[in-house]
């Protein structure tokens, strides 16, 4: 698996964890918002940063495409 693979399934665990959803939940709503691409275009820059951050910037992102309460 890649680097970026390994990576996006950390960011997948650490945000169901962070905002208490089951994986069906998060897989969904990265569906929808196309989260998954953005963390792995922005992979360079995200892995260089802490749990926190990641989990913010993945709200904003939400955020900026519409979403209520991300």
């Amino acid at each position: 698996m890649s680097k970026e693979g390994k990576f996006l399934i950390f960011c997948i665990e650490q945000y169901k964890s962070a905002k208490k959803l089951t994986g069906r939940q998060v897989m969904e709503l990265f569906g929808k918002y196309k989260v998954s691409e953005y963390i792995v275009s922005c992979f360079e820059a995200l892995h260089t940063t802490g749990t926190n951050y990641i989990i913010e910037d993945i709200d904003l992102y939400i955020e900026a495409r519409g979403a209520v309460n991300a």
